[in-house]
C-alpha cells in the first residue's frame, strides 16, 4: 500500500467526516423521540473515526490494482452519499429524505465490498464494519423517522 494513496485517501474520509461537523445533530436532534438502543452521541465520533481509517486503508488497498476502476467509482459513490447523509438528515431535517440516502449507500457500499473482494479480500473485509454499522444507521433513521413523523421537514 503506498502511503501517498492512503494519505489521499484518508484526507477525502475526513472531508466526509467534516459533514458530521458542519451539521451537527443540535436541539432539534435532542428533541426527537429516540428508541432505546440509540448509542449515546459520544459513541458516533469514536465508531466513525475507526471506520473511516478502515474505508481510507481499504481504497488505498485496492486503488491502482489491475480492474480497480468499479471498485473506486463505486467507493467514491458511497463516501459521495456518506457525505450527504448528515446534510439531509441534521441539515435539512429531512428524515424520509436522509432514508433514502442512507439505502442507497447501503447498496453502494454492498457493491463497494464485493467490488474490493474480487480484488483484495482484506479490503473487502475491512469495509464489513462500515456495513453493519450503515444496517443499525438506517434502522436508526427510520425508527426515529416512524416515532417522530411530524419533526421531518418534508412532512
Amino acid at each position: 500500500m503506498d502511503l501517498a494513496v492512503f494519505l489521499v485517501f484518508l484526507a477525502t474520509c475526513a472531508v466526509a467526516a467534516s459533514s458530521g461537523v458542519l451539521f451537527k445533530p443540535g436541539a432539534w436532534y435532542r428533541g426527537l423521540d429516540k428508541p432505546s438502543w440509540t448509542p449515546p452521541n459520544i459513541a458516533f465520533p469514536i465508531i466513525w473515526s475507526v471506520l473511516y481509517l478502515m474505508m481510507a486503508v481499504a481504497v488505498a488497498r485496492v486503488a491502482g490494482e489491475p480492474d480497480s476502476a468499479l471498485a473506486l467509482a463505486l467507493w467514491s459513490l458511497q463516501i459521495c452519499l456518506n457525505t450527504l447523509w448528515s446534510a439531509v438528515f441534521f441539515g435539512l431535517h429531512r428524515m424520509r429524505a436522509a432514508a433514502i440516502v442512507i439505502g442507497l449507500l447501503w447498496v453502494a457500499l454492498a457493491a463497494t465490498i464485493t467490488a474490493f473482494a474480487a480484488i483484495d479480500g482484506l479490503a473487502a473485509a475491512l469495509l464489513v464494519p462500515y456495513l453493519l454499522w450503515g444496517s443499525y444507521a438506517f434502522a436508526l433513521n427510520l425508527a426515529v423517522l416512524k416515532r417522530n413523523p411530524q419533526a421531518d421537514a418534508a412532512a
